[in-house]
């Protein structure tokens, strides 16, 4: 957890934290736009710092967080290129929960825990591209497949691509079917770990004491920018992460 003393320590850090992500989106506006095709080499730290007016250790960290997204491949002495598209093809689909259950023949339901407005901490604020403090919507919905949990989701929602999120019912209708319908996803990020819950994880899952998890955290954008910052997570011993690839000559 960081804690940021007086106002104008916070404000230097959320003006960083904005600029740090509109060095993301500009490469990521570059390369859906195709205008850096696979191979195009992308601008140098020196160049982003001089161009969002930041520090190069910022520069760097941008390149670096869309290096281990796989958009990009970083080579020491010759620079930063857009990654080959077979590289920056997620190997997970964007899928709604309820459908994935109902294609098993299984029955599904949701609890909706909370759904609320809530001010962005950093972490929030950096990962939707807002400033620090501003309203965001947020919401922790248990997934359950034949009446036992499968997935926590708790996502935060930019309230100006999604204006009526709270006004919805989750338990007839999932998220991901609402963004989908009001801002139509065009890109997406995945990051993928095992951890252990906590407390409030576990009581969610209906874990009578903690177990291995799966937790995916995930971005995804609409052309009008981030619409949502989600952590999504399974029970191991309820859960199979699996896909199928054909290869083509």
């Amino acid at each position: 957890m960081v804690t940021v003393k007086g106002s104008r320590g916070g404000s230097h850090i959320g003006r960083t934290f904005v600029k740090f992500s509109k060095i993301k989106q500009h490469i990521y506006s570059k390369i859906a736009s195709g205008e850096w095709p696979e191979n195009h080499p992308v601008s140098s730290e020196n160049a982003l710092a001089t161009q969002f007016k930041v520090s190069r250790m910022t520069a760097r960290r941008a390149l670096q967080e869309l290096a281990d997204e796989g958009l990009v491949i970083r080579s020491k002495g010759s620079g930063t290129y857009v990654a080959p598209l077979k590289s920056q093809t997620s190997f997970m689909a964007i899928r709604n929960i309820a459908d994935e259950i109902r294609a098993r023949q299984h029955d599904y339901e949701a609890h909706v825990h909370l759904l609320k407005q809530v001010p962005a901490s950093l972490q929030v604020a950096e990962q939707l591209q807002v400033e620090p403090e501003t309203p965001v919507f947020f919401s922790v919905i248990t997934h359950l497949e034949n009446g036992l949990p499968a997935q926590v989701e708790e996502r935060y929602v930019n309230p100006v691509v999604a204006k009526d999120y709270l006004k919805q019912d989750f338990r007839q209708i999932t998220p991901h079917e609402y963004l989908s319908a009001v801002a139509p996803l065009t890109e997406a990020s995945h990051q993928i770990e095992a951890v252990t819950p906590n407390a409030h994880v576990c009581e969610w899952l209906e874990l009578s004491k903690p177990e291995p998890c799966l937790r995916i955290v995930r971005r995804t954008w609409s052309d009008t920018g981030v619409v949502t910052y989600a952590v999504l997570t399974h029970p191991g011993s309820r859960f199979v992460l699996g896909g199928h690839l054909t290869f083509k000559a």
